[in-house]
């Protein structure tokens, strides 16, 4: 039977390179930012005492990590395939956001753990020095988010560390307020509160780059992607009578795959099949899929029985 192989052509790379090509420079900028804060967020975290602040500086290290690794992971899906790694090491970019979603997960429970201890033994605190040092996380969390904005829906790990950051200013604007509170009130569990709210932030912030992550790292189908959706669009097409054994994944947060089989209309000739083929992948790369192999049959032509029965209704 035909068979066409559409391995990524390498202008789709450059174009995701090219499209991407300041995300290096903005996660550089935002891990410096970062680790300027988080240590002076510590320092005056432990000398107050403050767990809003040492909660929130514990965040903003594991936020400082998700920006490191996914750096890491621009960089190595830039690396070539090779013969034992045929797509290079893309994937790791989709490994590296499950793995930061875990890692923010356990964040969650020790901010709660500590906020349970304070409950218990709660403590005198400046909430001068909790608003000065938050108000000063609004502006750098604030500004990191902006480095993101732009390219959020083109790649899991943006859309990560922009969610993150953009969280994290709005934590810290809470603590500005809980500092003013607590400097006229001197209610200090307020300080415990705003603790246990950073841990409700990071849930909500985390829980939709897990559950992403973790189905493109199964080969799930992407979000975005809509598999009846391409299936109607492919079987619309002047010379194409069905579409099965569909199956569409995720080579990196940035570029998606597909497979299909395509069953023509007697009447297509060979040359006909030629650009109905590329007008096919024309078509995919508007659904965001880059790499396409597309095997072509024609009806009352089987194709292979022990595939097509064990993918029987994909």
């Amino acid at each position: 039977m035909p068979h066409d192989q559409t391995h990524s052509h390498d202008h789709h790379d450059h174009h995701h390179v090219v499209e991407l090509k300041h995300v290096s420079r903005a996660f550089v900028i935002g891990i410096a930012l970062n680790i300027a804060f988080v240590i002076a967020e510590a320092i005056a975290g432990l000398y107050i005492h403050s767990l809003s602040l040492l909660s929130d500086a514990g965040h903003n290290l594991a936020d400082v990590a998700t920006l490191a690794l996914a750096l890491l992971a621009f960089r190595l899906a830039k690396v070539q395939a090779s013969d034992q790694y045929t797509y290079g090491y893309r994937k790791t970019s989709i490994l590296v956001a499950l793995f930061n979603s875990v890692v923010l997960l356990v964040a969650i429970g020790a901010i709660c753990y500590e906020a349970v201890q304070r409950l218990i033994h709660p403590e005198p605190l400046p909430g001068v020095t909790i608003s000065v040092i938050a108000g000063i996380g609004i502006l750098i969390n604030g500004g990191t988010a902006l480095l993101f904005m732009r390219d959020k829906e083109k790649d899991l790990n943006v859309k990560s560390a922009y969610l993150h950051m953009a969280a994290d200013a709005l934590v810290s604007l809470a603590l500005v307020i809980g500092g003013v509170i607590i400097y006229f009130t001197q209610w200090y569990i307020v300080d415990t509160i705003l603790s246990i709210g950073v841990a409700v932030v990071i849930l909500f912030s985390t829980w939709g780059l897990l559950k992403d992550s973790l189905r493109l790292s199964l080969d799930g189908v992407p979000d975005a992607i809509r598999l009846e959706e391409v299936r109607q669009i492919i079987r619309r097409m002047k010379g194409v009578t069905d579409v099965h054994h569909v199956h569409i994944w995720a080579i990196s947060t940035t570029i998606n795959a597909l497979t299909a089989h395509i069953v023509l209309a007697d009447t297509v000739t060979p040359e006909e099949e030629g650009h109905l083929k590329h007008e096919i992948r024309h078509r995919l790369e508007h659904l965001s899929i880059q790499h396409a192999t597309l095997e072509t049959e024609r009806p009352g032509q089987a194709c292979d029985a022990q595939v097509c029965h064990q993918h029987e209704g994909v």
